[in-house]
């Protein structure tokens, strides 16, 4: 079995099948509900050309009758006329279908000359209407009486010349149909070409593809779909590679200084005290490379189908104090301010990802708030919701880092970050956890003033189903 792989030629074989069968069918179907029409009609006709013919000659009384008829057949090249006399027998010569039988049978003549009218659509549709539909209608000159019958003259070469001729309409149709196909085939596939050129250059990891199709249909759509699509795969692969390029800077300062000050070590003539000192250095790197593994696990495990969600109905404002207690000897060594307005209020929510959420917040507002600078914590319940404010007088955010300041690894002031051990990860899972509890994160600063997190997430939050 031969198969088929080009869509190309698949279409274009499977319109020229429609083609053909369509034709087929309209014609017999038009065939089927018209002949019944054509058929009345030329009944009717030649019904009326027999009774002008009845009545001229009753009027003029021929003397000789059958020269009278066959007169008629001459004039008139659309119908033959067959008179038969009182006895059955013809006066002219019965014409004869395609098999030879005559067209007129004994016992139709019989009936015709009983005074009966004899309609051949009264006994059903033929299957040749042009050629088997006759009238037959009684005749009287004198005191004889006839029998007149009328068909339509139709010769065998005109009925083929005329089979032909639809014949080759159809197939005119059919030649001009099918290269019309062929044109619109093209022009549905060419699109189709073009993505998949698009889809193999994606597949080979070039992400600079753009299908142009200027069709607004549904081909327009998939290949406005397919660019879109290629943009995401570029943005995520930018991401990554941007992910792989801060990953290894963020592990490679700590390992640099692991590395150099283990080799320091080694040495004989450092005292205890500068070897303290290292230790101590190594110790705190050592950590700082285990909080990024941690929050790396913790944000991939955030953003998987599968991190385990399980709410619980607990106190806010308890949680939220809690976590003050946690950071005391920070904000006290700093001799900050904190300013508490925490009514009761409970919530139903996961309480490990939203302590989460608190301890950074908190945490980088204890960080980058100088000495003897305030804190403030607000909880404020809504109807449904409930608003969290944490508000510093630190050092702030500039404008143009507020809006990537949650995207991972990003670091509004690199140097602070140093400083203080950050690695650019705590708010971008701070507001994946707020997005899973179907809440909202702002952020308001102003360099020098301070700065202001507001968390809005409903009351009652279940888990959502993948």
């Amino acid at each position: 079995m031969i198969k088929i792989k080009s869509l190309y030629l698949r279409v274009v074989l499977t319109f020229l099948a429609i083609v053909v069968v369509s034709l087929s069918v309209a014609f017999w179907l038009a065939t089927f509900f018209f002949m019944n029409r054509i058929a009345m009609d030329n009944q009717t006709e030649m019904l009326a050309k027999s009774r002008q013919i009845v009545k001229l000659i009753e009027d003029v009384q021929p003397s000789n009758l059958d020269s009278f008829v066959a007169g008629s057949n001459r004039l008139n090249e659309n119908y033959i006329f067959t008179l038969f006399n009182a006895k059955g027998e013809p006066a002219t010569e019965i014409s004869k279908d395609k098999r030879g039988k005559p067209r007129i049978l004994a016992s139709e003549v019989d009936f015709v000359l009983q005074g009966n009218m004899y309609k051949s659509l009264d006994y059903g549709i033929p299957k040749d209407p042009i050629n088997q539909i006759k009238v037959g209608i009684p005749l009287r000159v004198g005191d004889t009486t006839y029998a007149l019958f009328i068909h339509q003259n139709i010769s065998e070469a005109a009925r083929r010349q005329g089979q032909t001729a639809i014949i080759t309409v159809l197939l005119i149709v059919l030649i001009v149909g099918s290269l019309l196909i062929l044109v619109a085939s093209r022009y549905l596939v060419n699109p189709l070409k073009k993505l998949t050129l698009a889809t193999e250059r994606l597949a080979r990891g070039n992400f600079n593809v753009h299908v142009s199709v200027k069709q607004k249909d549904e081909l327009g759509q998939l290949a406005q779909s397919f660019n879109h699509m290629a943009g995401e795969l570029k943005q995520l692969e930018q991401m990554r590679q941007d992910f792989v390029s801060n990953v290894s800077h963020e592990i490679q300062s700590p390992l640099t200084s692991i590395r150099g000050f283990s080799k320091a070590l080694r040495g004989s003539e450092i005292d205890e005290a500068e070897r303290g000192r290292y230790l101590e250095i190594i110790e705190r790197e050592s950590e700082r490379l285990a909080r990024l593994s941690d929050n790396l696990l913790k944000l991939a495990s955030l953003e998987s189908e599968h991190h385990p969600f399980h709410p619980t109905t607990y106190d806010l404002d308890e949680q939220l104090r809690r976590i003050v207690v946690f950071y005391e000897p920070q904000w006290s060594s700093k001799q900050l301010e904190l300013d508490l307005e925490l009514p009761r209020v409970k919530v139903t929510a996961d309480a490990d990802q939203l302590s989460q959420v608190w301890m950074n917040l908190l945490g980088n507002a204890i960080k980058f708030t100088p000495v003897k600078g305030t804190i403030h914590i607000q909880l404020e319940p809504l109807n449904d919701r409930i608003r969290i404010r944490i508000q510093d007088s630190g050092i702030g955010i500039a404008a143009s880092d507020q809006e990537r300041i949650f995207e991972r690894f990003y670091k509004a002031d690199a140097s602070r970050h140093r400083e203080t051990g950050g690695s650019g990860l705590g708010l971008a899972i701070v507001r994946k956890i707020v997005e899973l509890h179907h809440g909202t994160i702002e952020l308001q600063s102003e360099i020098d003033i301070g700065t202001l997190f507001t968390v809005t997430i409903p009351i009652l939050i279940y888990p959502t189903k993948k």
